[in-house]
């Protein structure tokens, strides 16, 4: 009775019985695609579907079975899937093969059209183009996806994973993405939530351009160049967050104002030694141009450079990270001094020799990671070889003593003499810090 009701109200509704469309591979897909209506649900039975297929109905389209979804094979060329309207839902499918043309756009999944409530979720990409293109949607949902591109191209030849172009509160959630050139790229798209994604083997794992009003947490990224590359943005919210075995950058920050970055952590972020030139070093947090920024909690864990900041990279308040092990703990050549503490806390530096007699929890004096030997390296990196001469040994010690002969830049006045332990429960399940390093 309950069914038949239900069938009552959505004929009523939409004045058209919806149907489902059980496909095998053997049919024309498209001719039954081109014969739907509004709510119907097309369901995929097991085998290869070839073809380039376009939905132009507000549609569900998925595999009747879980355990052997469905193939879309592209056949090398075009769009696997392509929408023409909203309120399409896309689930369960294994979509392979399309076209590597970039300049068409050529994606696994692609929409260009302005529309609303797109759902793609468990399907399975792989493919040398885009994974997903979505632009100008509103309302969109894309979760539970696995996405690998194509080793066998060079980086810059790949599609992104996902690539979101003028979208507005889309949620993209518990997606793994891999071997494409860029994980998540979201360019000119405000409002959006992007969290709990896995990314690895990739260039950038979360690349942002010319965005703003987003939040990015509790997503992982690995051997990347870049864990996260944001640029051109503001209002970010960016928090909770992993980056391991970078090789240039944990998080890279470009034009990046009013933002907070916290309670993120980066690790290993190391330039290959094949890879070594003069001036190219792995970087936890890169700050270039940049400003009016809220940096802390955050943990930058055996990088070259913990947090190098430049190019006018100023009103950062700095406070409640912990940066450890890094050979230079900071790169910031200042010409005032910048105080990297708030409200009587500083941040964690492993390197910090002071004491805490007062039993405060934060050192006795203040912690200066830089001086002027140091900023006449990052001007002269040639001089490198003379560290260890006694003349810039004499020259450090004569700044320690005579403090009006040091330079101006930054200083914690209240280092932290041991690591903060609030940790995200995402990414451990023991609140202690050796279970994160």
């Amino acid at each position: 009775m309950l069914k038949f009701f239900s069938l009552t109200l959505l004929v009523l509704s939409t004045g058209v019985l919806a149907k489902t469309f059980e496909v095998t591979p053997e049919q024309d897909l498209q001719s039954i695609l081109n014969q739907t209506h509004s709510g119907d649900i097309v369901n995929l039975m097991p085998g290869t579907f070839k073809g380039n297929y376009v939905i132009k109905k507000s549609i569900t389209l998925s595999s009747s079975s879980k355990t052997a979804p469905a193939i879309i094979d592209a056949m090398g060329q075009g769009n696997g899937l392509k929408l023409l309207n909203s309120n399409i839902t896309i689930s369960n499918l294994n979509i392979k093969n399309w076209g590597d043309d970039l300049t068409e756009q050529n994606a696994g999944i692609y929409s260009d059209q302005q529309s609303t409530h797109i759902t793609l979720n468990h399907n399975r990409l792989s493919g040398s183009g885009f994974g997903i293109w979505l632009q100008k949607s509103k309302h969109v949902k894309i979760h539970n996806n696995i996405i690998s591109g194509n080793l066998k191209l060079r980086s810059a030849d790949r599609g992104n994973g996902i690539q979101l172009s003028s979208v507005q509160k889309a949620h993209v959630f518990e997606n793994e993405i891999s071997k494409v050139r860029d994980g998540l790229y979201i360019i000119a798209s405000q409002h959006n939530l992007i969290e709990k994604n896995t990314m690895h083997e990739l260039r950038y794992g979360v690349h942002y351009m010319y965005s703003h009003d987003n939040t990015v947490k509790y997503n992982t990224a690995y051997n990347t160049r870049a864990g996260y590359a944001l640029m051109s943005s503001r209002r970010l919210i960016i928090s909770g967050n992993k980056t391991t075995d970078s090789e240039d950058y944990g998080f890279l920050l470009n034009f990046i104002t009013a933002s907070t970055f916290s309670n993120n952590i980066i690790k290993n972020v190391w330039t290959k030694p094949e890879n070594k030139v003069l001036g190219r070093e792995g970087k936890g947090l890169f700050v270039y141009n940049s400003g009016y920024n809220t940096i802390t909690g955050n943990m930058v864990d055996t990088a070259e450079i913990g947090i190098h900041l430049t190019a006018g990279s100023e009103k950062t308040t700095v406070y409640g990270n912990s940066f450890i092990n890094n050979p230079i703990q900071v790169k910031y050549v200042v010409n005032r001094e910048e105080e990297w503490s708030k409200d009587g806390k500083g941040n964690y530096w492993s390197n910090y020799l002071g004491w805490d007699l007062d039993n405060t929890g934060t050192g006795d004096t203040p912690f200066e990671p830089n001086d002027g030997i140091d900023k006449i390296i990052w001007q002269y990196p040639e001089a490198k070889v003379l560290l260890d001469s006694p003349a810039i040994i004499l020259l450090r010690w004569v700044q320690k003593q005579f403090p009006v002969l040091k330079p101006s830049g930054v200083k914690d006045s209240y280092p932290l003499m041991q690591v903060p332990l609030k940790l995200n429960s995402h990414l451990t399940a023991k609140a202690t810090i050796e279970d994160t390093l």
